[in-house]
């Protein structure tokens, strides 16, 4: 029994993800070079900027191709803060959501311990939503202290789907710029950047069927950053370095790919997650949701998310005993597994620190199947089983 549901993690690259890149992997060419060899490869680099632009509702000279969601959160984040202090040295708060990913989340902390900044935390509801109203009035106890507002489009743990829209409004209407984490999002749900309001959106590859090590920082030519890295001033000055033409030609070919089949994977995977949450909870093992779930509700929550809070269990026992049992699932942010602490996110909704422990994250995506649902029903009440008797054990 194999059962994969670690999609928001990773998901297996597209077919036309893995023929774009290998193609370009048998092809030699600096993008940065002058010669033929060297402008085709940059052909490669501008025509997938072009793609991937397209797709997401931005400009070409918008996308700033990096490492992945990581590098680019770091980058808004810090290089906006630098920028915006460095214009104004009042600028030093920054107003961002607890629900972040620790690539915010830490980015944040480093400018606190190391730059002098301030931040004013955002909390969510008890169902994981960021009320843009909670915004403003973060941004309102003094506005003109604020560099950037940053508040993620869907949530990685939970999935619940913010009103970046709402959000932004709110930032701009005291003149800041926002940005939002969609790491989660692109290739999961409608994402049009120009209607978004956002200044600057975070995206990688990888959770959308492309390759690992590529991403990208949506910035408006109006926002001023302060690059992290120098040296050959690719990118606007902004992320130097050589260009990964096979990642970057596999990235657009993915983000091409699930734009096109959005709509009817999103109906699928919904159906598939909705199928799975229901079973679990109909299972009477004392589990329950975790953040906003109404069955056919793609619009507020990840198509491909289903978080459980499973009474009387440690995560991290269940994950090793399902894995033992062929099924591949997460207790929430892949970068914090194995951590032996509860989910900040979980937290920051108001969820105990003994329930907190008993969460699992299965996603699924686009090579989920009902069988795959049905292996996780059958592999959990033998799991939930042990992992209640190994926390009495050890109580």
């Amino acid at each position: 029994m194999t059962a994969y549901l670690d999609h928001a993690a990773t998901t297996p690259m597209v077919p036309a993800a893995l023929e774009a890149m290998t193609e370009q992997l048998a092809v030699v060419g600096n993008a940065s070079s002058l010669h033929r060899i060297g402008r085709a490869a940059r052909r490669v680099v501008e025509e997938s900027r072009e793609k991937i632009a397209k797709a997401i509702g931005a400009r070409p000279s918008e996308v700033v191709f990096t490492s992945g969601g990581t590098e680019s959160d770091n980058l808004a984040v810090k290089g906006t803060y630098w920028s915006r202090r460095d214009a104004d040295p009042a600028r030093t708060r920054l107003v961002v959501s607890s629900l972040e990913h620790h690539a915010v989340l830490d980015s944040v902390e480093h400018l606190v311990r190391h730059d002098g900044a301030k931040v004013t935390w955002v909390e969510p509801t008890s169902d994981g939503f960021i009320e843009p109203d909670a915004v403003r009035r973060a941004i309102e106890q003094d506005p003109g202290s604020v560099a950037l507002v940053s508040v993620m489009w869907a949530n990685n743990e939970v999935g619940t789907i913010q009103d970046v829209g709402a959000v932004a409004a709110a930032a701009h209407e005291y003149d800041v710029p926002f940005h939002t984490d969609a790491v989660q999002a692109v290739g999961h749900v409608p994402v049009d950047f120009a209607a978004s309001g956002a200044d600057l959106l975070s995206l990688t590859a990888h959770k959308l069927g492309g390759p690992i090590g590529v991403g990208a920082l949506v910035a408006r030519r109006s926002v001023r950053l302060v690059p992290l890295s120098h040296g050959g001033g690719q990118e606007r000055q902004l992320r130097s370095g050589t260009f990964d033409t096979p990642a970057i030609s596999g990235f657009a070919a993915a983000v091409v790919a699930t734009t096109l089949t959005l709509d009817s994977e999103t109906a699928r995977v919904t159906a598939l997650r909705d199928r799975l949450i229901e079973r679990a909870t109909g299972l009477g093992l004392g589990i329950r949701p975790g953040g906003y779930w109404r069955p056919g509700d793609h619009e507020r929550r990840l198509p491909g998310n289903a978080h459980l809070l499973i009474d009387g269990c440690d995560g991290d026992s269940l994950l090793y005993l399902l894995d033992a049992a062929g099924v591949s699932c997460s207790t929430g942010s892949a970068c914090q597994a194995g951590v032996p602490q509860p989910s900040h996110v979980l937290l920051a909704m108001g969820i105990s620190e003994k329930d907190a422990r008993g969460a699992l994250r299965l996603s699924l995506g686009h090579t989920s199947t009902e069988s795959d649902v049905d292996e996780v029903i059958e592999a959990l009440p033998a799991a939930i089983e042990r992992a209640r008797r190994a926390r009495q054990v050890t109580a």
